[in-house]
C-alpha cells in the first residue's frame, strides 16, 4: 500500500472531468463519486505512470514494451485502509476490457480531500474467480456495509504491490 499526497493541480483537473462527465448510467451514487474517481486515476498515475485515456473500459495504459491497460477502482473512506478491508468491482463492470484493476482509497471527511492510497492491483483476468459475490442490499459479512449494487469483494490484503 502506497500513500500518495493529493496535489492542488490533481484537484483541478479531477473537477473539471467530474463536471465534463455529469452523472454516468450504473452510477451507485447519481454521480457523487465522479470527483472520487477522477482523483483516484489522479493517484494511481503516480504510481503506474501511464497516460488516462477515460474509456469505457480502461482508464490508464501504461507505457512499457507491451502496454498494461488498467481500470482504477475507487473508494472514499475516513480513516486509513487496513488489510481486511474489501476493494470492489461492481457487477455491471465485468465486461470491461482491460488488463487489471488499481484500487484506490481516498480520505474524504469534513467536505475536504485529505490523504490517498493505492493499495495494490489484481489481474482482471483473476479477479472474478477469487473475488466473493455479493448481492445488492445483502450485508458484508466483515463490515456490516449495506451493498448498493451486485458486486465482486476482494481483501486489500490479498491484492499485488505495486
Amino acid at each position: 500500500m502506497i500513500e500518495i499526497e493529493i496535489t492542488e493541480d490533481m484537484k483541478k483537473r479531477a473537477w473539471r472531468k467530474a463536471r465534463e462527465m455529469g452523472k454516468l448510467n450504473n452510477s451507485i451514487t447519481d454521480g457523487a463519486g465522479n470527483i472520487a474517481g477522477f482523483l483516484g486515476e489522479e493517484v494511481a498515475n503516480q504510481i503506474i505512470c501511464g497516460t488516462i485515456t477515460n474509456t469505457y473500459d480502461y482508464d490508464i495504459i501504461s507505457k512499457k514494451r507491451k502496454p498494461i491497460t488498467w481500470d482504477v477502482k475507487t473508494k472514499r473512506c475516513t480513516s486509513p485502509p487496513r488489510g481486511y478491508y474489501d476493494c470492489s468491482v461492481a457487477a455491471y463492470n465485468t465486461k470491461q476490457k482491460c488488463d487489471r484493476y488499481v484500487f484506490v482509497r481516498i480520505e474524504y471527511r469534513n467536505k475536504r480531500w485529505g490523504r490517498a492510497w493505492v493499495l495494490g492491483y489484481y489481474d482482471k483476468d483473476k479477479y472474478f474467480k477469487d473475488a466473493r459475490f455479493l448481492e445488492k442490499g445483502s450485508l458484508d459479512g466483515d463490515n456490516r456495509f449495506k451493498v448498493k449494487a451486485d458486486c465482486y469483494n476482494i481483501p486489500i490484503n490479498e491484492l499485488k504491490e505495486l
